[in-house]
């Protein structure tokens, strides 16, 4: 049984760790508000560019002068999974989920006999991964000294990927990041970004009905597709900042919560640990008067 030394000191501990999740869960509510409001401006943006994009590519995408970008190589064999996570942890199954999904969809296709490489944005992904993938990994992307995600760390991955396609490293790249939709609810989402698919439903007859293009689309598309590519992972680090602040303000909640109640279990153990010292402190005396 532990003496009061421990249970005070165990108690003490304890109310430290709380104080410590507190604050990490009210600067992670602050940043939340501005992630979140960065994600939700950034997503009409990038729905009316693939709107835009829909219209080009429906149009295109049977062209023998279609660019490869929207065409591909002819060839599905060689894949790039842009696996997209944070920098810190303590922010619940965040980065784990993303990971989950980016290893799934890697086995899924190496069992079809697929060749699979890695490009990780976070070290919290790369951490994870480079266990079993290690030798897969081809580039990483530290964004650890970056305060406040911008449209030019989105170019400077974007480049990154367009470089390597361009050199015939791989056919078909997919981006792994959370759809954030409230502080507890992130979604795993994986979107081929190279080639582009081209969007199906309403919005590709609205598109193309609505615009006449000069010059002709592919010629436009050879200048909007790599800047389609920027943007699809620029809404992705935004989606992912937004869902990395909203898992963490809920992970410190619940540990906030579990400190709480380990100090009320704790508190419990003590005072009785306590009541049971002093009453055997005062039978020791009581015996000792009635042996006098």
């Amino acid at each position: 049984m532990p003496s009061l030394k421990d249970l005070k000191t165990r108690i003490e501990s304890v109310k430290n760790t709380r104080k410590i999740t507190k604050a990490m869960q009210m600067v992670a509510a602050a940043k939340l508000r501005r992630a979140q409001d960065a994600a939700e401006a950034a997503r009409p943006y990038a729905d009316r560019m693939a709107a835009v994009m829909a219209g080009l590519t429906a149009n295109s995408a049977g062209s023998e002068n279609a660019p490869r970008l929207l065409s591909g190589t002819g060839s599905d064999q060689r894949h790039l999974l842009v696996v997209m996570t944070a920098e810190r942890g303590l922010a619940g199954g965040f980065n784990s989920s993303i990971v989950k999904l980016a290893r799934t969809h890697a086995e899924n296709l190496r069992g079809q006999g697929k060749d699979v490489t890695i490009l990780t944005v976070g070290k919290k992904g790369r951490e994870q991964l480079k266990r079993e993938y290690g030798d897969r990994i081809v580039h990483h992307v530290d964004l650890s000294e970056v305060k406040r995600v911008g449209y030019e760390n989105a170019r400077g991955i974007a480049d990154e990927v367009l470089d390597r396609f361009e050199s015939g490293e791989f056919d078909v790249a997919t981006i792994f990041y959370n759809r954030f939709e409230s502080v507890i609810s992130q979604v795993p989402t994986a979107r081929q970004i190279i080639p582009a698919e081209p969007p199906e439903g309403e919005d590709v007859a609205e598109a193309s009905a609505l615009y006449d293009y000069e010059p002709e689309e592919e010629a436009i598309l050879a200048e909007l597709l790599p800047r389609s590519v920027a943007t699809q992972i620029f809404a992705a680090l935004l989606e992912n900042a937004a869902s990395e602040q909203g898992a963490r303000m809920s992970a410190m909640d619940n540990a906030t919560r579990n400190a709480g109640d380990m100090i009320d279990r704790l508190t419990t153990e003590y005072n009785r640990s306590r009541q049971a010292a002093i009453t055997k402190e005062l039978i020791e005396i009581i015996s000792g008067a009635e042996a006098l």
